[in-house]
């Protein structure tokens, strides 16, 4: 099952994608960005496919800096993938399986309960 997410960068804590300010938005180079900061990743002209643990993230790569991008998620760990990624860029996420910004500080308030075992493992793997 997959599920959409964006990702936006503005310098608004974004409560509700209702009221957004789009005057806030900073563009930023998502694609460049995703493509560097995963080990494994498919690339079919402009199609990427991340693969990592358990998750796969499917994105159109475009050059064009925007203010927020649009991502297909496969398995849980790729929201988690995603939120540490978000934390590092200061981003923000929308997820539409809950349809609702994303507490990245507490992703367990947005029923990401396994967050925190996502981390742990990531860590033991750098190690």
């Amino acid at each position: 099952m997959s599920w959409d997410i964006v990702l936006f960068n503005s310098k608004q804590k974004i409560n509700s994608v209702a009221e957004l300010d789009e005057i806030q938005l900073e563009t930023t180079d998502f694609s460049g960005i995703l493509e560097t900061s995963f080990n494994r990743i498919n690339k079919s002209e402009n199609h990427r496919e991340i693969v990592g643990t358990d998750f796969t993230i499917d994105f159109f790569a475009d050059r064009k800096p925007s203010s927020n991008y649009m991502l297909s998620l496969y398995g849980e760990n790729g929201i988690y993938a995603l939120i540490e990624l978000a934390k590092k860029h200061n981003w923000q996420i929308y997820d539409s399986g809950i349809d609702g910004m994303v507490d990245l500080e507490n992703p367990e308030r947005n029923g990401f309960k396994n967050h925190r075992k996502y981390v742990e493992q990531i860590k033991k793997s750098k190690s």
